[in-house]
């Protein structure tokens, strides 16, 4: 129905694991045994390969009482092996009725099936303007940390509370119009890996660790000097956050508290976020 080029995807995938790319019919069979391989008894689905597309996705949070409200977008387009490595928010360079229409969509969706927590819709937006439904994580985000710089919103005690019978007026967020958009925030993922090869894990010990601060800078980890990065878990270290007024304001301030890292005893892949926070087509 959809033809090819198509997405395979594991529904219960996720960290850019159990999702292949098929481009026609003749290895279909191989690359389904290979998402099954990779995500043992998880449903698989189908969906339309949008080339160079953007993954945007849309904030929600839901009561029980059925209100529904977006808590603006985010821009997930820089990854590795289907993995977010930075993310934006709100997204940048959309149309607003593109950007309206997706808000729309995403909560639709949420109200169609009686949907009660935080959530996001994911979307991906193809070069031509289209953009087609992804999936529905029910659940907060690594990416969530960005929402709540612009917004104010504490997403996690949100969920709490929606789950202990709190509609959205209670917690704070009485309408739409009532949520706000303060500036801009960009999250690097500072990850356990060698970019210079192939983004190879790394692990080891700590022998040491320093990280930035200061007005606009957020960190979120659990590591310290002298800890142990296993190789049996996910490689990230510590997720750090930008926010400021402008998206150029919240590239710089990111790139600065990169800049401020040391880390010693296992590669890391500050080198690729500072790349990609200079490179103009990121920058535009």
């Amino acid at each position: 129905q959809i033809g090819y080029p198509v997405m395979l995807k594991a529904s219960w995938g996720g960290g850019g694991k159990g999702i292949r790319k098929v481009f026609d019919g003749k290895n279909v069979k191989q690359i389904f045994k290979q998402v099954q391989a990779e995500v043992p008894g998880s449903p698989i689905f189908a969906m339309r390969l949008a080339p160079k597309s953007r993954h945007l996705e849309v904030q929600l949070v839901c009561d029980a009482h059925g209100n529904v409200t977006s808590l603006f977008s985010r821009d997930c387009s820089v990854q590795r092996r289907h993995q977010k490595i930075i993310e934006v928010a709100p997204s940048v360079g959309i149309p607003q009725e593109t950007r309206q229409a997706m808000y729309d969509d995403a909560k639709r969706i949420a109200s169609s099936v009686g949907y009660a927590n935080a959530g996001t819709v994911e979307f991906m937006l193809a070069p031509d303007g289209s953009y087609y439904f992804l999936e529905v994580n029910p659940r907060v985000q690594v990416e969530h940390t960005i929402t709540e710089e612009i917004t104010g919103i504490d997403i996690v005690q949100s969920q709490i509370m929606i789950a202990t019978g709190s509609t959205l007026a209670e917690i704070g967020i009485p309408d739409q119009e009532s949520v706000r958009c303060d500036g801009f925030a960009i999250q690097g993922r500072v990850t356990s890996e060698n970019p210079e090869d192939d983004f190879r894990p790394d692990s080891g010990r700590i022998e040491a660790y320093r990280t930035p601060g200061g007005p606009g800078i957020r960190l979120d980890g659990a590591i310290a000097s002298g800890g142990s990065q296993l190789p049996y878990y996910d490689s990230l270290l510590v997720k750090c956050i930008a926010h400021s007024g402008t998206f150029q304001g919240a590239a710089r301030k990111l790139e600065s508290a990169l800049s401020e890292f040391r880390v010693r005893g296992i590669r890391t892949n500050v080198p690729f976020i500072t790349n990609v926070l200079n490179h103009p087509k990121f920058l535009s």
